[in-house]
């Protein structure tokens, strides 16, 4: 029997849909920390499950041993690449200056780095008063995890209560590698940022999941039903073909179960598949991440925690090779 009411299908929420600029995220208004960088960023490896014990004050499984799955993501160290200072101007923030450290080769193959720097930061320290934002400017290592040899480089905030914190903070790594251990903890909720895996080009019922028609349907039966009234022409609205995948997006609360740097409590013997082995620090992210293996994902503070899930370490008994 048919369907009465069928509401439409495909969520008006994200438009255009259309290829993501990069093949990694970008992440604008984070939430700060008390001191030091604003999230961190890894390599997806795989999923698998672990076997841990619930700490949930009102969950019907409190103090039991419960299955999750979670999503391994390597992290290697990032490297600083530059400090960045920010004005405030009528037209929002603009970038006045930046100071760049010695970096490593790698980088050049990203950018063109200056080779040498009228200033420092002693002389900019000076002037503080002056800047409204310091930023880092940093960079990943997939040479570590043997993945390519051009690295990602994108921008990360700095927490702290006034530019003066934040730039004793970018003085103390500046030119210095960031471990994950230092900007995450376990137990913490994050928000995930991702470019999901692209799917190329595909019709509407794959990519709005309309129905189909029956089979004496004029010119085709894998199309809508109506592409609008008769008079007005074609609107957005409506489900057409088109780019699938390869979106950025950002997933809330996703909890951060264990933060590790011994790998070989995750890595089969054979490796894993699509990916190879985990060699550097790597995180348990509880249930699916966005993307492919091998893409790298941006891990930010929980703009909108939810309350009830304790910010507590969880006790993780297994994982499954």
């Amino acid at each position: 029997m048919g369907r009465t009411h069928v509401p439409r299908h495909g969520t008006l929420q994200f438009w255009p849909r259309k290829r993501a600029k990069r093949i990694y995220a970008r992440v604008r208004n984070p939430v700060l920390p008390e001191k030091g960088l604003a999230g961190f960023a890894g390599y997806k490896v795989a999923m698998t499950h672990c076997l841990l014990v619930d700490n949930r004050a009102f969950s019907q499984t409190r103090n039991e041993e419960i299955s999750y799955p979670v999503t391994i993501i390597e992290c290697p160290p990032l490297k600083v690449a530059s400090v960045r200072f920010y004005k405030k101007t009528t037209n929002g923030l603009r970038l006045v200056s930046e100071i760049f450290s010695n970096v490593d080769k790698e980088l050049e193959r990203r950018i063109s780095v200056p080779k040498k720097t009228k200033e420092s930061l002693d002389e900019l320290g000076k002037g503080l008063q002056d800047y409204y934002d310091v930023r880092l400017l940093v960079y990943t290592q997939p040479r570590l995890v043997g993945m390519k040899k051009k690295p990602e480089l994108f921008e990360m905030h700095i927490g702290g209560k006034d530019a003066k914190e934040k730039l004793d903070y970018a003085k103390s790594v500046f030119g210095k590698e960031v471990k994950v251990v230092d900007a995450l903890r376990a137990g913490q909720q994050l928000d995930i940022y991702a470019v999901t895996k692209g799917k190329g080009i595909q019709g509407p019922v794959k990519r709005f999941g309309v129905s189909l028609r029956q089979h004496k349907s004029e010119k085709t039966k894998r199309g809508p039903g109506s592409l609008g009234s008769w008079g007005s022409p074609t609107t957005w609205r409506t489900a057409h073909a088109g780019q699938m995948g390869f979106h950025k997006r950002m997933e809330h609360n996703k909890l951060l179960i264990k933060i590790s740097d011994n790998p070989a409590e995750i890595n089969p013997s054979s490796g894993f598949q699509r990916y190879g082995v985990v060699k550097n620090s790597y995180v348990l992210v509880k249930g699916s991440v966005a993307g492919p293996s091998k893409r790298l994902i941006r891990l930010s503070f929980a703009s909108r925690p939810n309350r009830v899930i304790p910010a507590l370490p969880v006790q993780v008994n297994y994982i499954k090779k």
